[in-house]
């Protein structure tokens, strides 16, 4: 029975040197198609109170919804789904190139170049500006503002 279960484990996990392990009963782990594609019957075609179909109509509806959305996804999935991985691979690979090649060290230049220039522009700010507003606050300061109530 142990025996049993390891191969069953080893059918179910998939290890590959260029993939991650593989986990063909949980297939989407981080949840990112939960409230998305959660599309049942009952989502879609609902018989309010009064308006009932026959019970016959009503069963074969649903079984031929479930039947042809399984059907239809896995038949799309099966023709399209290997060129669509091939052309997501392909894009993921160029946005990753992109930023690891030119987006973050025009960034990590960007930021070298800016810290000599904002070395200057505080050291001018400092040398011209504080003194003019520090002597406006001094002339300021003296100022008293009194409100009264006049009837």
């Amino acid at each position: 029975m142990a025996e049993g279960r390891t191969e069953l484990e080893e059918r179910i996990i998939i290890k590959d040197q260029h993939t991650k392990e593989i986990d063909l009963v949980n297939r989407d782990p981080k949840h990112i198609n939960e409230d998305v594609v959660k599309v049942d019957f009952e989502d879609v075609i609902a018989e309010p109170v009064g308006t009932y179909s026959f019970d016959g109509v009503w069963k074969i509806s649903y079984t031929t919804f479930t039947v042809s959305k399984y059907w239809c996804y896995r038949l799309l999935s099966a023709v399209l789904g290997i060129p669509l991985a091939v052309i997501w691979g392909f894009l993921f690979a160029l946005i990753s190139f992109c930023h690891i090649w030119a987006v973050v060290p025009c960034i990590k230049s960007y930021l070298i170049e800016i810290q000599c220039v904002s070395r200057i522009y505080s050291l001018c700010i400092h040398t011209f500006c504080d003194p003019v507003f520090e002597a406006l606050s001094k002339i300021c300061s003296n100022i008293r503002v009194a409100l009264r109530k006049e009837i």
